[in-house]
C-alpha cells in the first residue's frame, strides 16, 4: 500500500461520500491507524483506491455511500455549531431530531447568530460548499445599534482590514432605520470567524441581532426557528449537479455507519441529527 494508485479517488474523500465523517476529520482517521485498505493499515491520506479495494474503518467494513443529501435548519441564538463544546454549551446538534442520519453541518453560525444553517450526510459537499472559490453568497439580515450612512458603509464596500485579516467586500443595503437602530441586508463570499459583526464594529456600530437569510440558491423563507427541512433530490441535483459529481447511490440502511459512530464517536465531529421558522422582524 505504500504505492500511490493513479486511478480512483482518494481514500478520504471516499470515506467522506460514504457519509464517515468529513474529508477532514477522514484523514485524521487515517493519521490515527484507524483505516485498513485491503488488510493493511494505511498512515497516509495521500493515496487512491478503486472500487475493488477492501476498505475496512475500527474493524467495520465501509458501507456504500449514501444518496446524497441536503437540509436546511433554522439555528436558534444560544446553539454552538460544532458536535462537542468544551465549554459544556448546548449544541446545534443536540438540538436536532433524532430521525435525521449522522450529518454535518455546512459552515458555522456563532453563537449569537441565527438563521439559516445547511446540513448534509456527504462531507465531499460539505467541503466544496465551504470553500471561497465555490462563489456561493451568503445573505444576511442585520440589525445595529446607531444610524449608518451610505458613506460610512461604503468602506465595506470596497473590502475593509480588520486587526490585520482581509476582508471581501460586501453588498449592502440600508432596509430602515427604527428608532435608535437600523436594519441592513448583507452578503458576502466567504464566511470568516464573527465577519460581519468584526466589519461593523470597525466602523463604530454594534450588531444586536445578525440572521442569516441564504446560502447561494438555498433560502431561508418561512422555517421556523428550529425547524429542519430536506431539499428536493430534484433540486440538489439542478443546483449543484455542475460544483460535484453527485452520484445516485441505492439506499440502504447505514447501520455499519451507526457502528463506527457508537464506537469511536469522540473522534468524529460534527456528526449528529435536526427542527422551528422564523418570526417576522
Amino acid at each position: 500500500m505504500d504505492e500511490i494508485k493513479k486511478t480512483g479517488d482518494r481514500i478520504a474523500k471516499v470515506l467522506a461520500r460514504a457519509g464517515i465523517a468529513s474529508r477532514r476529520a477522514a484523514e485524521k482517521m487515517i493519521l490515527d491507524g484507524r483505516v485498513t485498505i485491503n488488510g493493511k493499515v494505511i498512515s497516509s491520506p495521500a493515496l487512491n483506491v478503486i472500487s475493488s479495494d477492501k476498505i475496512v474503518v475500527d474493524e467495520i467494513p465501509l458501507p456504500s455511500a449514501e444518496t446524497t443529501r441536503l437540509w436546511k435548519y433554522n439555528k436558534p441564538i444560544g446553539l454552538v455549531t460544532t458536535e462537542k463544546d468544551e465549554k459544556g454549551r448546548k449544541t446545534v446538534f443536540d438540538n436536532l431530531p433524532n430521525n435525521l442520519p449522522r450529518v454535518m453541518s455546512i459552515g458555522r453560525l456563532d453563537l449569537n447568530s441565527e438563521g439559516l444553517l445547511l446540513l448534509t450526510n456527504d462531507g465531499e459537499l460539505k467541503r466544496t460548499l465551504e470553500l471561497p472559490s465555490t462563489g456561493w453568497t451568503r445573505k444576511y439580515r442585520v440589525r445595529v445599534n446607531g444610524v449608518p450612512t451610505p458613506e460610512r458603509l461604503n468602506k465595506l464596500k470596497n473590502g475593509i482590514t480588520v486587526d490585520g485579516e482581509k476582508f471581501r467586500p460586501m453588498a449592502i443595503s440600508i432596509d430602515r432605520q427604527q428608532g435608535a437602530n437600523a436594519w441592513l441586508t448583507i452578503s458576502i463570499k466567504e464566511g470568516k470567524n464573527r465577519e460581519i459583526r468584526r466589519a461593523m464594529s470597525e466602523l463604530g456600530f454594534k450588531v444586536n441581532r445578525l440572521i442569516r437569510i441564504s446560502y447561494g440558491p438555498f433560502r431561508l423563507e418561512e422555517l421556523k426557528s428550529s425547524e429542519v427541512e430536506e431539499i428536493k433530490s430534484s433540486i440538489l441535483k439542478s443546483q449543484l449537479g455542475s460544483l460535484l459529481n453527485l452520484q445516485t447511490y441505492e439506499k440502504e440502511t447505514p447501520s455499519q455507519i451507526k457502528k463506527i459512530v457508537r464506537r469511536k464517536k469522540k473522534f468524529l465531529p460534527n456528526a449528529r441529527n435536526p427542527s422551528q421558522r422564523m418570526s417576522k422582524i
